[in-house]
């Protein structure tokens, strides 16, 4: 199981938005970003300002991707 922020990327596009603007707006630093670029994980505060920041929910930003094993090898 994974974490993607794909969607993050989406809303920022639909938004208008570059990585430098919701630095800007959100108050996150660019370490975070660049974890948020690598689907790594980050805090669950730099998350709620995002959210603030783009007034979207967390299922608006981010997904768990379940990655299913394939036994019958």
């Amino acid at each position: 199981m994974s974490i993607s922020y794909k969607k993050l990327w989406k809303l920022l596009i639909d938004k208008n938005m570059k990585k430098k603007d919701l630095m800007e707006v959100s108050g996150i630093s660019s370490a975070s970003i660049a974890k948020l670029g690598k689907n790594e994980n980050v805090n669950t505060e730099t998350l709620v300002k995002i959210c603030t920041a783009l007034n979207c929910d967390i299922s608006d930003i981010m997904e768990m991707e379940i990655e299913i094993e394939n036994n019958n090898k």
